[in-house]
Parts: structure tokens; sequence; C-alpha cells
């Protein structure tokens, strides 16, 4: 882990691992799991990131939020599954999330972010400095029965 910076008790970190009971709970108030998914893959998830993020609650020692950068660690660079519990939200945690994972793309010179918002989420990301890609169209190939990736 790295250390991170701590406002309104929430600490912004970088991981490797975390337990993975947690880190499921997240993706399930992003509505992002699905039964068929397995648990005990997170720790290979986490470690395939370029970045992955936790907020926690430094009071709890409970994961309250994340994201993750997807990338070669040169050129590109994809924002995926930043989501912040019910409880977490409009706090402000998920902009301390989305700046730290910025801030490593940019200490590896990484200079072009992308993602895909879910609908009413633009704000969020406008705020951050993301832009609508006009012409740009997001595709997705399920390989999965379940509908997932």
């Amino acid at each position: 882990m790295d250390e991170g910076q701590e406002v309104q008790g929430i600490r912004v970190i970088l991981a490797k691992y975390w337990p993975s009971e947690q880190i499921v709970e997240l993706y399930r108030a992003g509505g992002w799991w699905l039964e068929w998914m397995d648990a005990s893959r997170i720790g290979d998830l986490m470690k395939a990131s370029f970045a992955f993020a936790l907020a926690i609650d430094i009071s709890a020692g409970r994961a309250v939020g994340m994201g993750r950068v997807i990338s070669d660690g040169m050129a590109d660079a994809y924002i995926q599954d930043l989501v912040v519990l019910e409880e977490w939200r409009c706090s402000g945690v998920g902009h301390m999330i989305l700046k730290r994972l910025l801030d490593e793309c940019k200490k590896s010179g990484i200079n072009w972010v992308a993602l895909i918002a879910e609908p009413g989420k633009e704000g969020f990301y406008r705020s951050m400095g993301f832009k609508p890609m006009p012409g740009h169209l997001p595709m997705m190939l399920s390989t999965q029965e379940g509908g997932g990736c």
C-alpha cells in the first residue's frame, strides 16, 4: 500500500490487496457484481490494475470507495469501477479517489485518460476536467452467458 491523503476521516490509498468481501460490497453498491463472478479473483484484479485506489474510513478500517485504472503504463489509460458507498456519496470521496488515480497516470507520463460515465454522472467527471468525445461510441462484447464481460 501507498501512503495517501487524509480528509474528513478518509484516507485514499493505492493497494494491491484488500479483503475481497469489502471489494465485492463496493461492486454491489455500483450494481456491477453478478452472482457468477468469483470473489476469489479480486486479488488478481487488483494486482493486474495499473492503479487500484481505495478510500478507507480510518475509524472503521473499512473501504468506502474504490476506483482503478487499466493501462499499459505508457500511453493510454482507462478509469474503471469508480464507486462510493451510498452513505459517503456527495462528500468529496469520489473526487479524492479520481484525483489519486489521475495523479498516478500523470506520474507515469500518461496524458490520455478516458472513461465511460454512467448516465447522470457527467457533471461529476466534467468537474474533474473530463469532456465528451464527440463522434465516438463506446462498445462492448459480452463473452459470458450471464451478460457481463
